[in-house]
């Protein structure tokens, strides 16, 4: 991959890099040439399986714990509302190590009880804007409850069977993409696009709707 200067990688866990290289200056990619496999974006060797339901599977690898993800979110959540119906959006937590994994178990702890839409944003800006540390589980559940969530149903969740699956295949979903860095936008198992490789994150959007287009032609 190009520079991660929009991107978090496997070997970069530094959570005081500078996150707004992710936003360009300018909005030229529409003038840009169209997008080049193996330069704005990566075609898998290996289709990936979907989600059975018909639509267009489109994917956020990301991590809490990326100031990269932290910049892209109001960008990304602009373009997710304009998507069209055939096109299912969902977003896979990043597991390169034990510290992500907290945040990933986080993630499916807050979708799990139902607190998800309620309180994604404010993880975001507790550790990236207030600096809070968010690495442990007493921390988290004090977290959830001074938002107006539910702290022991948290915790619940937090410690459960189920929150422990969707983490083991949040990695082997990482894995089979072949991602080592966040953001990144998977389509439908067969390729993945990031800022990293385009060199900005509104092209890397753009890139991605045109493989959204290309999904809904034979493979």
């Amino acid at each position: 991959m190009k520079g991660n200067t929009t991107m978090i990688t496997r070997r970069d866990f530094s959570l005081t890099a500078a996150a707004a290289a992710l936003l360009p200056g300018t909005t030229a990619w529409a003038q840009a040439a169209a997008p080049v496999e193996g330069r704005d974006f990566v075609r898998l060797n290996t289709p990936v399986p979907v989600p059975a339901g018909g639509k267009i599977d489109v994917v956020e690898f990301f991590s809490y714990g990326c100031p990269h993800c932290y910049t892209f979110e109001p960008m990304l959540d602009q373009w997710v509302k304009r998507l069209p119906a055939d096109v299912a959006f969902r977003r896979v937590p990043a597991t390169f190590n034990a510290p992500f994994e907290v945040y990933a178990k986080l993630f499916y702890a807050l979708e799990a009880t139902g607190q998800l839409g309620a309180l994604h944003n404010r993880v975001f800006a507790a550790i990236h804007v207030q600096r809070q540390r968010l690495d442990k589980e007493a921390d988290l559940a004090a977290f959830v409850s001074a938002n107006g969530g539910d702290g022991a149903k948290f915790v619940d969740a937090y410690k459960s069977f189920g929150v422990a699956t969707k983490v083991r295949q949040a990695k082997q979903a990482f894995d089979a993409y072949k991602i080592d860095g966040v953001p990144t936008l998977g389509i439908h198992g067969r390729w993945f696009t990031s800022g990293s490789l385009t060199g900005s994150a509104e092209r890397a959007l753009a890139v991605a709707d045109l493989l959204i287009q290309r999904a809904r032609k034979p493979a």
